[in-house]
């Protein structure tokens, strides 16, 4: 049985990642920061309390995985966190900073880390292994915010992290890629939702509507399916067009 770890997959867009994957055959493996499973899994769902910022809880999330499953065959590096307040450049605040890349940026480097090492070990035992890595950034990653920093460049360095480790990884046959998300209806877009909404009204994108976190997930299937492993590296756009450059 494959296996899949899912980081922040307790809802949103990781929730729709996490589910579509079990559909097609995965054995997941639920990630929260929540000592319990939140109501609404799947029954029997592995679920595991993960901080991703954290070494120790990284390396006990892999432990798991290899001692329960033997294998992991996918990791989807979803979960990240928006500033606590939205605040001008010129007033953001150091812990803010901190916070948001030690969980977006450092968490997500070190957990393709470990799941790389798994992998490139894991190649020459198991059959018909074919391991894949992909991150889950954002239109963030270009598109600045001033308003939100911090995440714009954790964004833009999970971008960065994606390059390097398919470079790396490419030669021992695991595909690394990056789904980009742009205005998704989710929680972290609910605060700013008739915005968002005003902005899409008035022609921001081509595909006139937000983005549904399953519009996100089946393209994570898409990265898993074997169909685009020549793409190795390259970031799908799951923002409705936004990336177009228009006249």
């Amino acid at each position: 049985m494959k296996t899949a770890i899912v980081t922040g997959s307790t809802r949103g867009i990781g929730r729709a990642i996490a589910d579509l994957l079990g559909q097609n055959g995965y054995t997941v493996i639920y990630c929260g920061t929540g000592p319990q499973p939140p109501a609404g899994l799947p029954r029997g769902a592995d679920y595991r309390q993960v901080d991703i910022g954290c070494r120790d809880r990284r390396q006990a999330l892999l432990d798991h995985v290899l001692q329960t499953y033997g294998r992991l065959d996918v990791l989807v590096n979803n979960a990240g966190v928006a500033p606590l307040e939205r605040r001008d450049l010129l007033e953001m605040e150091e812990e803010s900073f901190d916070r948001v890349l030690n969980i977006n940026l450092k968490g997500t480097f070190f957990l393709c880390q470990l799941a790389a090492r798994a992998m490139v070990a894991a190649r020459h035992t198991l059959p018909d292994y074919a391991p894949r890595i992909i991150n889950i950034g954002s239109l963030s990653a270009y598109a600045a915010s001033v308003n939100r920093g911090e995440y714009c460049i954790s964004k833009a360095g999970v971008g960065m992290v994606t390059a390097l480790f398919a470079q790396r990884l490419a030669g021992e046959g695991i595909p690394v890629f990056e789904v980009r998300p742009g205005i998704i209806d989710t929680d972290m877009t609910s605060g700013v939702h008739e915005k968002y909404r005003k902005m899409i009204d008035d022609g921001l994108l081509p595909v006139p509507r937000f983005g549904q976190p399953e519009d996100v997930a089946r393209m994570v299937l898409a990265c898993c399916s074997g169909l685009l492993d020549y793409s190795a590296g390259q970031v799908l756009n799951a923002d409705g067009g936004f990336a177009l450059r228009r006249l």
